[in-house]
């Protein structure tokens, strides 16, 4: 039991030190030896945890998500938020994690674009990796319409209002380098203003 635990937290530590490879350097020229640098291990023991950088890369994304969306799961059970408060927070929340790693987000659009390139489908590798956030956006809004907060409307609509404000946030803050959160969060806001019965 002691080797699985190890392994694990060996493959979670490898994760978190390859993120800031790829910031640096950027998914092409991240290389398996400068991971394996900058976990202090050779590139054979990380071939025991990874089989290739595109998996290293996968995976330090999908942690990078899965700990945002522990975070914001929390607040769909919380009886002192009402449905408007929880939606302003996880926005609020989830531009302030884009903007805390922009650099990262910049290598993940730079990726995605070779994906493209090579004819893959991103659209769907994408929604992929995001179900979970939109699951907790529909969840809260039903709610908000259940209890008469928000007006009765079409969930996948308002739904996919709020997603696309998040995808524009992530350009705007990955791509144009706005640093400064104030105008997206306030469109954000008023997005939701605009869900109130």
């Amino acid at each position: 039991m002691a080797i699985i635990v190890e392994h694990d937290k060996r493959k979670q530590e490898i994760l978190q030190k390859s993120l800031d490879v790829f910031i640096e350097e950027g998914y092409e020229d991240a290389t398996f030896q400068k991971i394996a640098d900058r976990c202090g291990i050779t590139r054979t023991t990380l071939y025991i945890y990874f089989k290739n950088k595109h998996e290293i890369f996968l995976g330090s994304i999908k942690e990078l998500l899965s700990e945002l969306e522990v975070s914001l799961k929390d607040v769909i059970s919380d009886k002192s938020k009402s449905s408007a408060e929880k939606l302003r927070f996880i926005l609020k929340t989830i531009t302030e994690r884009c903007e805390e790693n922009s650099k990262l987000f910049s290598v993940l659009l730079n990726y995605l674009m070779q994906l493209k390139k090579s004819g893959v489908d991103t659209n769907s590798r994408v929604r992929r990796r995001v179900i979970k956030m939109h699951h907790i956006l529909v969840t809260i809004i039903i709610q908000g319409i259940r209890s008469g907060e928000f007006k009765d409307g079409n969930v996948k609509i308002m739904e996919e209002s709020l997603y696309a404000l998040i995808e524009s946030a992530i350009f705007r803050i990955a791509v144009l380098n706005q640093s400064d959160l104030t105008g997206i969060q306030a469109s954000m806001n008023r997005t939701v203003d605009s869900f109130l019965a």
